[in-house]
């Protein structure tokens, strides 16, 4: 597999920071220079290294936030 390029366009939210330093972040990523969609994933903490990570479209965020919004917490 070749390499991956990203680039970071927006950083959103940090959920979460483990005792190594990773934190679980949503932001909005450019992939190999195509448009940007949003991602949840952990990231090292210098950003060379990241975690298995799901990547939403826009559409598809907006779904997941009204699911969310409907859960009773």
């Amino acid at each position: 597999m070749g390499e991956i390029k990203y680039e970071v366009v927006e950083e959103i939210a940090v959920f979460s920071e483990s005792s190594k330093g990773w934190t679980k972040e949503l932001n909005l990523i450019s992939w190999n220079a195509r448009e940007p969609k949003y991602d949840i994933r952990d990231w090292a903490p210098d950003k060379e290294k990241m975690g298995k990570g799901i990547t939403l479209t826009k559409e598809e965020l907006i779904s997941l936030r009204d699911a969310l919004n409907k859960i009773k917490l």
